[in-house]
């Protein structure tokens, strides 16, 4: 089965890049698209009394979020379409770009460790509710 839309769900991490090269494989024999998508830290999550801080500071780790995901799309060495730097539940994004109908795989990472579980709790929702296949790439 050839795939001609592919979103992979991506965290600030190097792992990340091992994702991308399995969309590519995937894409480039059938010149498919690729999309990517990550959540950008919530900095509520780090310090909530530092309020009259918190806009800066997110200001901060968007645009920190949005240089590595310019890193791996010159990285990919191969034309991804579009990017989304999301808030909030990954999950529900993920099903909602699907469901716009172009996405045909959604590829996440299998890692046990802080961000990534939020990718793989979030895969499992998607795996539980989406109309799309799914890939689960192993990683170290």
């Amino acid at each position: 089965m050839s795939y001609q839309h592919i979103l992979v769900a991506v965290a600030i991490s190097p792992e990340s890049q091992t994702l991308v090269e399995k969309a590519v494989s995937i894409a480039r024999p059938v010149n498919g698209k690729i999309s990517l998508i990550t959540l950008a830290s919530d900095p509520e999550l780090y310090n909530q009394f530092a309020a009259p801080m918190m806009e800066n500071l997110r200001e901060l780790m968007l645009e920190e979020t949005q240089i590595f995901i310019d890193e791996i799309v010159r990285k990919a060495n191969y034309p991804i379409t579009e990017t989304v730097i999301a808030t909030g539940e990954l999950s529900e994004h993920i099903l909602a770009i699907c469901n716009k109908g172009s996405v045909d795989l959604v590829i996440c990472g299998n890692h046990n460790q802080s961000f990534f579980s939020k990718i793989i709790c979030s895969a499992k929702a998607v795996v539980a509710s989406s109309q799309v296949d799914v890939l689960l790439v192993p990683l170290r």
